[in-house]
């Protein structure tokens, strides 16, 4: 348990160290900031889930010491308590029927995704009340927001118009990044935990410490009711109160889940043509550069989710892998 500890300490000041670089305002900060969550789960994996949550812990008082409160709950419910969560549950095993002691079935990696796109939306949901309690106090609180950090970056006095360059309409501007922010947020807390995620458990896999085998992702599938919550979570989007916003942001995150069984759905489709590692390259290099052609990818994981599109194709291609 000692090593847990300072295992948990030490990860908990690196994690920490990174969230706490955003106040620095420099640009590199900010890849930084997002990489958080990534000692945290490094503990997890590797060592224990108590590690992990000692990290939690120890990255949030020392930045509530450093900081303030503010900082300390902020920590936990965007980056240290999902971190500690998702490693858990990475590492949760059961016996396999009768196959002996030896024989585990690991917590499968498709409803890894799920829950990490389902803390990247809760993340979310908790931070609206600080905006407001209704729809339209929340929408005003983030215009409020908004507008007083484009007056900062664009150093426009308070009592003269806000103007921003090379945009004619700022008020416009505003109006849509108050709608579009929160789904936005959602989205981008999914992608962190989920390539946080990834990147941990790949680094220690190369150190040796990684227990349970590297699944192959591939083959990884979503729950059924997961499609149903998702139409659930659109059709109350519509809603003009504040349910509506929560439900947009949920929308958000679950279609974010798909996107990356998308990814998957596609590197299982193209296994075994000559041009893969082409197709695949240019797919990510578009999704990186441009943004919008990961909604094909949603697409891909929604139409292979209702008729299981890799099953239909695997019979034409080559063995399985481990990708």
């Amino acid at each position: 348990m000692m090593q847990f500890g300072l295992i948990g300490i030490g990860a908990g000041a690196a994690a920490a160290l990174l969230f706490a670089s955003v106040t620095s305002g420099a640009w590199l900060s900010i890849p930084l900031f997002y990489l958080a969550p990534l000692p945290i789960m490094l503990a997890g994996l590797g060592w224990s889930h108590w590690a992990a949550l000692i990290a939690a812990l120890t990255g949030a008082l020392a930045l509530a010491v450093a900081f303030g409160p503010a900082f300390f709950f902020s920590f936990l419910a965007g980056a240290g308590l999902p971190a500690w969560w998702l490693g858990y549950l990475a590492m949760l095993a059961r016996p396999l029927g009768n196959g002996g002691a030896a024989a585990l079935e690991w917590y499968p990696p498709g409803r890894l995704v799920v829950w990490a796109a389902v803390l990247g939306g809760l993340v979310v949901v908790v931070a609206i009340p600080n905006f407001g309690f209704d729809a339209e106090s929340f929408r005003a609180g983030l215009r409020q927001a908004l507008t007083h950090i484009l007056r900062v970056d664009t150093e426009v006095p308070t009592n003269a118009p806000l103007t921003t360059p090379g945009v004619s309409n700022t008020s416009r501007l505003v109006d849509f990044l108050v709608a579009a922010i929160p789904p936005a947020a959602a989205v981008l807390a999914t992608i962190t935990n989920v390539l946080n995620l990834w990147l941990a458990a790949r680094i220690v896999t190369f150190s040796g410490l990684l227990k349970r085998p590297w699944p192959p992702l591939a083959a990884m599938t979503f729950p059924r009711t997961l499609a149903a919550a998702l139409a659930i979570a659109v059709a109350l989007s519509f809603v003009g109160s504040l349910i509506g916003i929560v439900a947009g942001v949920v929308s958000a995150s679950l279609l974010m889940a798909y996107g990356v069984l998308g990814f998957a759905v596609l590197h299982a489709i193209t296994r075994g043509m000559a041009s893969r590692i082409f197709l695949l390259g240019g797919v990510y290099a578009a999704v990186l550069v441009l943004g919008w052609p990961v909604l094909a990818l949603c697409l891909l994981g929604l139409i292979d989710a209702a008729i299981d599109l890799r099953a239909r194709i695997a019979p034409t291609r080559g063995p399985p892998a481990h990708t």
